[in-house]
């Protein structure tokens, strides 16, 4: 991703993006960074932030990091406090964090692990949210990063993808409590290989199935992921709201 390619949409704004020292959200947080944000990353570990930062700091973007355990209520407050304190407002927040502890079907999932699930993946992105909304400036944007399982749950990851799908919900229900200053969107990406979904690359013949099953014949990259969510959140899509846009090269997508 070279910073000269991108125009400078988000000069002057400011954008937190939660779990973002690598993979989606990191590409995320770079993108809205290249575009012009003074941006904000978190992530569970001081370690992981602080090389994050530095990456995006030899890029030459404003950045700024604060240790975040999304099911922490504390280090939420921090991350909302930290930002508002250096920065005096929050433009954009992207919601990134997510957990898939379990491969069991639904109804062999342990009760700690279906509240896991709940907490980290819904529950904490209305939670930061609510400590949030008071320093949203005028025509902020919020974006959650649901899943192509969303749509079809797959097995080994079903309840995870209910989870996903309970973020395209909350997408529209926040669009219209939070309008006309605040849109709401939702990014719904397909097969990207990233850390988090490994399986994808386990094998030659399970990437290739999964290329397969796009029309595109490729998998996803964490930059597409990046592009779509800094044209949800930026002034281009400012008349778009409530809505889900599916990133994931023609994979079938229809609840």
């Amino acid at each position: 991703m070279e910073k000269s390619k991108f125009g400078k949409r988000f000069e002057g704004k400011v954008a937190i993006v939660t779990a973002s020292t690598q993979g989606i959200g990191f590409s995320i947080a770079q993108r809205l960074g290249f575009e012009g944000a003074s941006v904000v990353i978190s992530s569970r570990k001081q370690k992981n932030v602080d090389e994050a930062v530095g990456k995006l700091k030899a890029q030459g973007i404003e950045a700024l990091g604060s240790v975040c355990h999304v099911s922490n209520a504390q280090q939420r407050k921090n991350l909302i406090e930290q930002t508002v304190q250096k920065y005096g407002k929050i433009d954009v927040v992207v919601l990134n964090a997510a957990v898939n502890p379990s491969v069991n079907p639904i109804l062999q999932t342990k009760e700690s692990t279906l509240d896991k699930l709940w907490e980290v993946n819904i529950k904490t992105s209305i939670l930061l949210l609510q400590d949030a909304s008071p320093h949203l400036s005028k025509c902020s944007s919020i974006v959650f990063i649901s899943s192509i399982s969303a749509f079809q749950p797959p097995p080994g990851m079903a309840m995870y993808g209910v989870t996903k799908t309970a973020l395209l919900g909350l997408t529209k229900a926040l669009a219209t409590e939070l309008a006309p200053h605040t849109r709401v969107n939702c990014v719904a990406p397909g097969f990207v290989p990233t850390h988090f979904a490994s399986y994808i690359t386990s094998s030659e013949i399970k990437r290739r199935e999964m290329e397969n099953m796009t029309s595109l014949k490729r998998l996803g990259t964490t930059q597409d992921m990046a592009a779509a969510t800094a044209f949800l959140a930026s002034d281009d899509a400012s008349y778009i709201t409530g809505e889900t846009i599916v990133v994931s090269g023609g994979t079938p997508s229809r609840l």
